[in-house]
């Protein structure tokens, strides 16, 4: 079945803003894109349209569409909205994991120690993502493992907005992983790995969220210790 313009426009635009190509805050200028690409300006509109529905532009009268620019509160939102989605996808995949599913995870894992002990912080995040997209790989819902990927998309452009960290919670969430990979093994009940999945994600949050607290209160009192100085 050919592909539609409208939906080759939307696969070029998503692809562009997923790899940096055209980064948050970016205007997307329709001429441009099809003068470029060789598609007429409908299926633009179309496809900018779809990207700010799903929350990837936002499309603004006398400016036109711009790549979203997301902070500390998008990535909150998201981050519980992926520990529900995960945690069911996760739960709804256990009985259906193969032997070589469990293994490829563990090996993820170990990966994720690796990158972690070489201060590796770009391939310990690609690891992460793949370890949890296998784990909710089998879970027989086409639209709930989309949605899963779909929040994994917008955390990897968050995370290009913003440098997320917490000291500590790398090495903590690797220990997570094992325990959820002998819950699955061990054919716990399923709504034991959801809520045992949610609250590795959970955990994530919270600890960033207390991090960046304390580091805006210190970046406060030295401020007002600077000007004291003055």
């Amino acid at each position: 079945m050919a592909v539609s313009k409208a939906e080759q426009a939307y696969q070029i635009l998503k692809k562009r803003i997923m790899d940096g190509t055209d980064g948050p805050g970016k205007r997307l200028v329709i001429d441009q894109l099809g003068r470029e690409y060789s598609i007429s300006s409908i299926p633009w509109r179309e496809s900018l349209r779809r990207l700010e529905a799903e929350g990837w532009v936002d499309i603004a009268p006398n400016v036109g569409a711009v790549v979203k620019t997301f902070d500390t509160d998008s990535w909150q939102r998201s981050m519980r909205l992926l520990a529900r989605l995960s945690g069911l996808a996760t739960a709804l995949s256990a009985e259906r994991l193969s032997a070589d599913d469990l293994a490829q995870a563990r090996d993820l894992n170990r990966q994720m120690g690796d990158a972690l002990a070489n201060f590796d912080a770009g391939g310990f995040g690609s690891l992460n993502r793949r370890f949890h997209e296998l784990i909710c790989s089998r879970c027989d819902d086409e639209r709930l493992f989309g949605l899963v990927v779909s929040e994994w998309n917008r955390q990897e452009l968050i995370r290009r907005s913003a440098y997320w960290y917490a000291p500590g919670r790398a090495l903590t969430s690797i220990a997570e992983h094992t325990a959820i990979l002998d819950l699955i093994e061990g054919g716990a009940d399923p709504e034991m790995i959801e809520t045992v999945t949610r609250r590795h994600d959970i955990t994530t949050l919270e600890a960033v969220t207390h991090y960046e607290a304390e580091l805006s209160a210190s970046e406060s009192v030295a401020g007002r210790a600077s000007n004291s100085a003055v």
